[in-house]
């Protein structure tokens, strides 16, 4: 299998983005295209999970009229193994928890945040996937709403699917590798 290009994920992330009867994809007044470092070397935390020489590659659309729209692919992971990932409201530091928590649109007054009301794919950016034969792993996500002045600053991969049960709702094990993106 080849590599997706990067202009494709874009591609597809723009369609995604366009895709609410808008009719054709033309410019939207307001929108944003983020194309996030086309080749970027994530920050590992568990190099058993995520080997080192591991990549990410981030790409984002948002448009006040279409919501955000966001795509990751990533290589050099384990072959055939589920992963989580979430937009954090931190850069990526030393250790997975300087990311901070998932960023929520509408924020939970409760910290950590597994109330299913607020930790969801439509309050947080979402990501999850599942690595292929080549250990590449692809994912979009789309939310009806845009980034204010307070935004997300990374993509951390977690251990497993995102949980979505009460109690358990948005947390997905051990943070193994993070990249940081400027949304």
């Amino acid at each position: 299998m080849r590599p997706v290009p990067a202009l494709a994920l874009v591609l597809s992330a723009a369609a995604l983005a366009l895709t609410a009867g808008a009719g054709p994809a033309t410019a939207v007044p307001g929108s944003r295209v983020h194309v996030i470092t086309a080749k970027s070397g994530l920050t590992i935390y568990k190099p058993d999970l995520v080997p080192p020489g591991a990549r990410a590659h981030v790409f984002g659309l948002t448009s006040k009229a279409h919501g955000t729209s966001t795509a990751v692919l990533v290589t050099g992971l384990l072959p055939n193994r589920e992963y989580g990932a979430h937009a954090h409201t931190k850069p990526c530091g030393a250790t997975g928890d300087l990311a901070g928590p998932h960023y929520q649109n509408v924020e939970d007054p409760v910290k950590p945040s597994v109330d299913p009301a607020y930790a969801n794919p439509r309050n947080e950016i979402w990501l999850d996937l599942t690595s292929d034969a080549t250990g590449r792993g692809v994912a979009v996500s789309k939310v009806d709403w845009t980034f204010t002045d307070r935004r997300a600053n990374s993509i951390v991969i977690h251990e497993t699917h995102t949980h979505t049960d009460p109690g358990h709702a948005g947390t997905a094990g051990a943070r193994l590798a993070c990249v940081t993106v400027g949304f």
